[in-house]
């Protein structure tokens, strides 16, 4: 969504350390130092086991966090437990029959952060290890799949064995490999007619004949498919109302109940792009699943009969096709923003989700009980998020402001006008224009968040407005919309935006795998994290990247284009001749550096003179890189100063930008430099 203002010639435009633990409340000892330490999860009557396991571990000067207080209540015992988890660098389940039986306790929920936070780091790093202190089967359903896919230490009668104190050591040295996937046979069938559905946990089940073991130790590694638990993509809804135009509606209630989740802290949502893939094309939902890397579905069906909707609503476990969850609903128009909010709080309820912070979910804040706003907002949605062209940005503007004429408190509406009109600037070459409607943008951003200031979208907005518009980067915008809505793959890809322009590169490519995990099948996504590979100088990575973008769209001129980006900072010329990557369609930018590398500079010449016929002084950054490569200083400043008069949006990448090594040195570059005021910035 905001990928598009990069110029569309290739090259054009283009954590800290953990902190010291303190004291626990009510606690054991003291944990100096969290990123070296372990977490020791119990339930109150394995107290005993659990400390002569950790009194092992501390003789061998092993930092072990391990609670003795039934305290369990208050927010500042959560969140210190909560804070451990975080920042351990081993989870220690202590898993019994008092664990089978005991359906409630705290330890559960300290199991489920720590099975949270497992999806989150690289399979090839040990950060779980179940320990057993009795005769607790391996297939024990109330115990999470993700601790049941690894290899137990059977520690009986409590004792703890010096080879046990030995494998942690190593594990903590990161001199031993990950502790082994066990292919553990399918529970019997009284245990698994005990199982939650909600739990969506998927496991792929071979042939007992395969499950080969030595000492207990398996020798075939057993791929599963685990998706994090409280994982969610949400389908497009199916127009039942008879009427193909009615598409937009359909789509866009989808569209909003998937915002409308994101803002759920615990829940992790697709996004729009990757969820919409899938529309019209014959693939099955455990097919989608596994592409998406979702443990749920939600799908549905909307009939519109003028202002009064029937939604239809289904939560899928996508393996089993066990419909978790169905209801039916039948609302007024104007209500239609709050039953979302309704759907959204009964589906974290059905997979059981804390709502923690979101505990009243209110997507109707900044939305509008006018019927006809609403409508025409949808249209305007369905418009922009299909545009391909100038002309439907502008139809879809339309939309916006009649939206807002309708209903003139419509936040949601202003946001989306906002960027619209931010897109078109990018189009025009009309400066005069250009000027206009940066101002129209800053306003209507600016009204969104006064109306709205709890939405996640408006932040976002503004953020892009005043960052591409003025070059006036606002950190605390992009800290909000995240706190809004955690799982929405923009806010982290504006992240990684602000974060590579910054120079902090490895924040930035952090930020992006986290936006492509939770848009998996959008290109745009997987083009932002090449570029910001390829700005953080990681070409091979970068290259990559634009594999599994072809994976997408085979033939995407912005994969070629990024491509031709990276073989050319790598001075691989050959390669971008032999693949004729700046040759269909032409990119006169491209040519014209390839040309001047070659020798040929009456043909690099016509190609720049070309390109500026074509978009005049809209363009002056652009003429700034290549004037740079050309190694002609004078004039690759002079453009640059231009640029930043004219508010290139291309200027926001000027602190980075390889293609502008050249004048790096140059008082003059260093003073835009200055004037541009990048986050984080020393000059």
């Amino acid at each position: 969504m905001f990928a598009r203002s990069r110029d569309n010639d290739p090259g054009d435009g283009q954590d800290n350390d953990r902190k010291r633990a303190e004291r626990s409340v009510g606690g054991y000892g003291v944990v100096t130092n969290l990123a070296h330490a372990v977490f020791l999860s119990y339930a109150s009557q394995d107290a005993e086991a659990a400390q002569r396991i950790c009194e092992a571990l501390r003789a061998a000067g092993i930092e072990v966090w391990f609670d003795q207080s039934e305290l369990r209540g208050g927010d500042a015992w959560d969140q210190s437990i909560r804070k451990q988890i975080k920042n351990c660098a081993l989870f220690i389940p202590v898993i019994s029959k008092t664990t089978h039986e005991r359906a409630e306790g705290y330890f559960r929920l300290e199991w489920k952060l720590a099975v949270d936070r497992s999806h989150l780091i690289a399979a090839d790093k040990a950060f779980l290890v179940p320990v057993v202190v009795d005769d607790t089967p391996d297939d024990d359903e109330r115990v999470p799949e993700r601790f049941r896919e690894l290899q137990w230490t059977r520690l009986p009668a409590w004792q703890t064995t010096t080879e046990f104190v030995s494998r942690i050591q190593q594990l903590l040295a990161g001199e031993a490999h990950l502790l082994p996937t066990v292919a553990r046979e399918p529970p019997k069938a009284a245990h698994s007619a005990m199982k939650p559905v909600w739990l969506g946990v998927f496991v792929a089940l071979v042939p007992i004949a395969t499950y080969l073991f030595l000492h207990n130790k398996p020798t075939v590694p057993v791929t599963a498919f685990t998706p994090p638990l409280h994982s969610i993509a949400v389908l497009p809804f199916t127009n039942l109302s008879g009427d193909p135009k009615q598409e937009y509606f359909s789509e866009g209630i989808s569209e909003e109940l998937i915002e409308t989740l994101s803002q759920i802290n615990a829940l992790q949502v697709t996004a729009r792009t990757s969820s919409f893939f899938f529309k019209g094309k014959d693939v099955d939902l455990e097919t989608i699943a596994h592409k998406l890397n979702v443990a749920t579905i939600l799908e549905g069906s909307i009939r519109r009969d003028g202002d009064t909707v029937r939604v239809t609503v289904d939560l899928i476990n996508p393996v089993t096709g066990f419909h978790i969850w169905s209801q039916k609903y039948d609302r007024e128009l104007k209500g239609i923003l709050a039953l979302q909010s309704e759907i959204a709080g009964t589906v974290a309820e059905q997979l059981r989700v804390p709502l923690l912070g979101t505990a009243t979910i209110r997507r109707e804040a900044g939305g509008t009980q006018n019927p006809q706003a609403y409508d025409a907002y949808l249209r305007g949605r369905q418009l922009y998020y299909s545009a391909a062209s100038e002309a439907a940005n502008r139809s879809a503007l339309a939309e916006f402001d009649r939206a807002i004429a309708l209903d003139p408190n419509f936040a949601a509406a202003y946001g989306l006008r906002a960027v619209a009109l931010m897109e078109i600037r990018w189009g025009s070459s009309d400066m005069a224009e250009r000027d206009v409607l940066r101002y129209e943008a800053n306003t209507a951003a600016e009204r969104a968040v006064a109306l709205a200031p709890d939405r996640a979208d408006v932040h976002t907005a503004f953020w892009w407005v005043r960052a591409t518009g003025y070059f006036d980067f606002r950190p605390a915008e992009i800290e909000r919309a995240l706190a809004l809505a955690p799982s929405a793959a923009l806010a982290h890809q504006v992240a990684a935006f602000q974060a590579s322009w910054s120079g902090q590169h490895d924040a930035a490519i952090k930020a992006q795998q986290v936006a492509v995990s939770l848009d998996p099948q959008n290109l745009e996504a997987r083009i932002v994290l090449v570029e910001v590979l390829a700005t953080a100088r990681r070409f091979d990575e970068a290259l990559a990247a634009v594999g599994d973008a072809k994976l997408i769209d085979p033939s995407a001129q912005s994969s070629r284009d990024m491509t031709a980006y990276i073989y050319g900072l790598e001075g691989r010329l050959d390669l971008i001749e032999q693949q004729k990557l700046c040759e269909q369609p032409p990119r006169h930018g491209c040519l014209a550096r390839i040309k001047h590398l070659h020798g040929d500079v009456e043909g690099a010449n016509k190609e720049l003179a070309a390109f500026k016929a074509k978009y005049g002084d809209s363009r002056a950054y652009a003429y700034a890189q290549i004037y740079a490569q050309w190694n002609d200083i004078p004039l690759a400043l002079q453009w640059l100063e231009t640029a930043e008069r004219l508010h290139d949006p291309n200027m926001v990448h000027l602190k980075v930008d390889p293609l502008l090594d050249p004048l790096r040195e140059e008082p003059r570059f260093r003073a835009i430099e200055r004037a541009l005021k990048f986050p984080g910035s020393s000059l």
